[in-house]
């Protein structure tokens, strides 16, 4: 079970944290693809948004280091 996180005395739920930080991580892998050129291989690029942050979200649960 993942447990929670505390920062400065108030404790955020660990599936949170791992939202945010997958969040960041999304926008990053995105960015590096417009820049590359690839986001013209895609039609709906929301749809690709949205699976490669539940793909980055997914692996981060899984290697979470927060278990009990």
């Amino acid at each position: 079970m993942i447990v929670d996180v505390n920062v400065g005395g108030v404790l955020l739920p660990g599936l949170l944290v791992l939202a945010v930080v997958g969040l960041l991580a999304t926008i990053v892998v995105l960015r590096l693809l417009t820049i590359a050129g690839g986001h013209r291989v895609f039609v709906h690029r929301p749809l690709v948004e949205i699976a490669t942050f539940s793909l980055i979200y997914g692996l981060l649960a899984q290697t979470c280091p927060f278990t009990g």
